[in-house]
């Protein structure tokens, strides 16, 4: 378990998760386009490590369970913070963040449940998950890289609605996917 700290994928989380008050402080700090551009940059730095650290640990047979935790870790908390951040230029942000902590704190409570009471858990992000969070991150790319550049809220409010949507959409699949694990037989 100790040599799995130190893996190669999971320091790559280790930065995801040490980048997010970089991003934080340039997104809240930004005035110019170049600064907004600049928080991009880093959310993007942000997303490359977490698609390195994946394809790493699959194809170098370098998962861990440490990995399996640190990783959603990392992914849970760069996305709420983005989109706290982005809650404070868009309003509809906000939508988006009440889902998202909703989805979260529903998944990781059945999840516990399911653990501690039948010994079961999901292995990994399911597909749904994945779209969801792919959405995500080009939507909010997109909201911090055009900040000024929309004069109207109807493009950032469609967005952030559509990126809503993704997400309900993945809570309600891994909601039923937990209900089905919980219905299926144990085995001996």
């Amino acid at each position: 378990m100790r040599r799995d700290i130190f893996k190669l994928p999971n320091i790559l989380c280790y930065i995801r998760i040490l980048i997010i008050p970089f991003f934080v402080y340039r997104y809240l700090t930004a005035h110019a386009p170049e600064d907004y551009l600049i928080a991009a940059l880093i959310l993007l730095l942000s997303g490359i490590t977490d698609v390195a650290d994946g394809f790493i640990a699959r194809h170098f047979n370098m998962v861990t369970e440490f990995g399996k935790v640190i990783d959603p870790l990392a992914d849970k908390l760069t996305q709420a913070a983005v989109a706290f951040c982005l809650a404070m230029r868009y309003r509809l942000m906000i939508l988006l963040l009440v889902v998202f902590v909703i989805k979260e704190i529903s998944m990781f409570a059945f999840q516990v449940f399911l653990l501690t009471k039948e010994g079961r858990k999901l292995d990994g992000a399911l597909w749904f998950g994945k779209i969801a969070t792919a959405v995500f991150y080009v939507v909010m790319l997109i909201l911090i890289v055009l900040p000024r550049q929309v004069e109207s809220t109807f493009w950032p409010n469609l967005l952030i609605l559509v990126s809503t949507g993704f997400l309900l959409f993945a809570f309600i699949a891994y909601m039923l996917a937990l209900a089905k694990l919980r219905k299926e037989k144990k085995p001996d």
